[in-house]
């Protein structure tokens, strides 16, 4: 090894995130709230976006005690509040963006004969096309707080639904499965154009987790979902916030392209359950 400050080698500069700006997309609840928190506990400052404003202004609230967490109310889905949505960052953090967690996203279960149309429509922009939108319309903040040492970071939240087909929770979510691995794809699209722009694009597709998506199901069929894990549980905040930190620090800095799975296993955990045939 060179003869060098070795310095860079200790784990609080590999993962710190002093100094570094942040917006969380759905950031008011769930694993959005799990990866505001903990942006700020490690220094971060942190924007957070969600749909409802009065949900969005409380969370702010909460987080605040953190560090610094400002709430903006917009609906990515909606291409005028997408847009003050992001003049609002860049009046706020002329710095540019350090780091973006495209987490907002819908579900919809229903059989295949009763599943509509408007749905799969509303999923497939949420989940998909908006990121995309935003993403896009960000670039110009994401290159602004690029570095030749530290690319900005632009972070998917997929699901392991997007590597297999769901069957835990007994309904099927058709459009939900489609896309997130449509967003998984996205994710290796932009990465190979975003790279060369010292933006680098990562995601996560996480198992369950405590969240208001999740909330039936757990209720329902949580020792099914537990057993479907090869490590016998759900996540917790700090198994995303780990990873978080991870990608966002010099750490994973030279990671770009990967879709993480962040569910114990259970992607890979095939084979029939006596639930299955109920």
């Amino acid at each position: 090894m060179p003869d060098e400050d070795t310095t860079t080698l200790s784990i609080d500069a590999l993962f710190s995130l002093r100094g570094k700006t942040a917006l969380v997309t759905g950031g008011s609840s769930g694993i959005g709230l799990m990866m505001a928190q903990g942006l700020l506990r490690n220094g971060a400052r942190v924007f957070i976006a969600s749909r409802n404003a009065q949900r969005c202004a409380d969370a702010a609230a909460s987080l605040a005690r953190f560090g610094d967490c400002i709430g903006i109310a917009a609906d990515i889905n909606d291409a005028q509040q997408r847009a003050d949505l992001v003049s609002r960052i860049a009046a706020q953090a002329p710095q540019g963006l350090a780091i973006l967690i495209n987490n907002a996203g819908s579900n919809w279960g229903a059989p295949l004969e009763d599943y509509p149309d408007a749905a799969f429509d509303k999923l497939m922009r949420t989940n998909v096309s908006s990121v995309f939108g935003l993403t896009r319309d960000l670039y110009s903040a994401l290159r602004s707080a690029a570095t030749s040492e530290s690319p900005a970071r632009v972070i998917n939240i997929g699901s392991m639904d997007g590597l297999q087909v769901p069957v835990v929770q007994r309904v099927p979510t058709f459009a939900y499965s489609a896309s997130k691995a449509a967003l998984h794809h996205l994710t290796r699209t932009l990465a190979v154009e975003l790279g060369p722009q010292g933006i680098t694009v990562n995601a996560i597709a996480p198992g369950f987790f405590e969240s208001k998506m999740t909330d039936y199901v757990l209720d329902n069929f949580r020792k099914d979902i537990e057993d479907d894990c090869p490590m016998g549980r759900i996540g917790t905040p700090e198994d995303i916030v780990g990873i978080l930190a991870f990608l966002c620090s010099r750490a994973g800095a030279y990671v770009n392209g990967a879709v993480i799975p962040l569910d114990g296993g259970t992607h890979l955990s095939k084979g029939r359950r006596d639930w299955m045939a109920e």
